[in-house]
């Protein structure tokens, strides 16, 4: 009997999974996400306040360094408590994004070769750190320059009352938190792409003009407010991490040729 060549015995093992096992793998991963998320959310939940005093600084400070008083309002009965709520969860996603970004690859890796799958080990803790970064590059950098932007724009009127609803403020800052996140995930996807062969590293070399074109429209797309300050705040590191991704093709190939 003759052995298998180990490119042969890899293509088998790529085209033994049908469609229902992978259907299935994807349910079995999104169990144990969302096990993931509501354990982080337990965890998160004693740490609820303190992080919903981050995300109300930057408009306490915004309103401080512009002589007004911070104020915000509770419209409906259960307005805090749903607030509590919703930055509970949103910090419970931050604990536990180390796990949840390692279901996602580990879900990927199914679909690749097996030389291929030891990517999955580099990818996931990346991936986790990079979402944890942009967060709180948001929360922490841009949120309180954005914050003062808004709250010193003068409409020319002297009997405007700016007291923001808590909800509307919360919801701004957490969305905006995950939008950065999830932004930051752009250097795995291009670093992948090009160790794969979907891209070149001399096509992200010349495509410099259209990402910067690019990181504007998505970054004008992808935020909530229509101001330009929050657009530049995201289209800036955008092309920043494009700039990191291809120093880290770079070094990549350089270290396997």
């Amino acid at each position: 009997m003759t052995s298998q060549k180990p490119a042969e015995m890899e293509q088998e093992e790529l085209k033994s999974m049908t469609l229902g096992d992978h259907l299935e793998e994807l349910r079995a991963r999104l169990i144990l996400s969302l096990l993931g998320l509501i354990v982080g959310m337990g965890v998160a939940l004693f740490w609820g306040r303190s992080f919903l005093r981050l995300i109300l600084l930057p408009f306490e400070q915004a309103l401080e360094t512009s002589n007004l008083k911070p104020s915000l309002q509770a419209i409906q009965v259960a307005e805090p408590f749903m607030v509590y709520l919703k930055a509970s969860l949103v910090l419970g996603l931050l604990i536990s994004a180390p796990w949840i970004f390692y279901q996602l690859w580990a879900f990927i890796s199914a679909g690749l070769y097996r030389h291929e799958r030891r990517y999955v080990y580099i990818a996931a803790p990346i991936s986790a750190v990079l979402f944890i970064g942009g967060v709180l590059f948001f929360l922490l950098l841009v949120a309180p320059l954005t914050l003062k932007f808004f709250v010193r724009f003068n409409l020319g009127v002297d009997y405007l009352l700016y007291h923001p609803t808590l909800s509307n403020y919360v919801s701004f800052i957490l969305i905006m938190s995950l939008v950065f996140g999830l932004t930051f995930q752009s250097p795995i996807l291009i670093v992948f792409a090009e160790r794969f062969g979907l891209i070149s590293l001399e096509s992200l070399r010349k495509a410099r003009r259209y990402v910067v074109l690019a990181s504007f429209l998505i970054g004008a797309a992808a935020t909530p407010s229509p101001d330009v300050f929050s657009q530049i705040a995201m289209a800036a590191p955008m092309y920043f991490l494009y700039e990191i991704s291809i120093l880290v093709c770079r070094f990549w190939r350089h270290r396997s040729g």
